[in-house]
């Protein structure tokens, strides 16, 4: 896993800010040099510290108009064949491995409730899948972000910039 120092905080929140700036721009804006930016924005891509792209895509756009997670629980000998499964569905647009009574949390997206039901039945027809339970998304109230985490880790550079 690669660590990220306070100049990396930086040079990812101001990206964060302005996705589309070039090398140039953003060492500009930051005091860096340009030749630093590149190396680091390389650096990142190799290690997997940028995200792809297709996470700024908003299924909504696509007319997956509802989400919901749904609760999942596996027989543990067929966990592996489960998640393959589940990647398989184009509306799985996420999976997470949990501990406690639910083994696996994994998030839909739906054109509407016909739609969802169908992914339901889906879901509950791979074989080594004991039980669900779904919940759907009323609302996204804080939507997926790390800038606050960015600005932590940036912290003291931030304060005097």
């Amino acid at each position: 896993m690669t660590s990220l120092d306070a100049t990396d905080a930086r040079l990812l929140l101001e990206l964060a800010r302005t996705p589309r700036a070039t090398g140039v721009e953003l060492s500009q804006r930051l005091g860096l040099s340009r030749n630093t930016v590149q190396a680091r924005l390389a650096r990142w891509e190799a290690d997997g510290v940028l995200a792809s792209f297709e996470r700024r895509i908003d299924p909504s756009s696509l007319g997956y108009l509802l989400a919901a997670y749904v609760a999942t629980r596996v027989d543990q000998h067929r966990l592996d064949d489960v998640v393959a499964a589940l990647s398989q569905i184009p509306e799985v647009t996420e999976v997470y491995g949990l501990t406690g009574p639910v083994d696996l949390s994994v998030k839909v997206v739906a054109r509407d409730a016909d739609d969802l039901y169908r992914l339901a039945g889906q879901i509950l027809e791979i074989p080594g899948v004991e039980r669900t339970n779904m919940s759907l998304v009323m609302r996204e109230l804080v939507p997926l972000r790390t800038a606050p985490l960015l600005e932590k880790a940036a912290g003291a550079t931030l304060r005097r910039v």
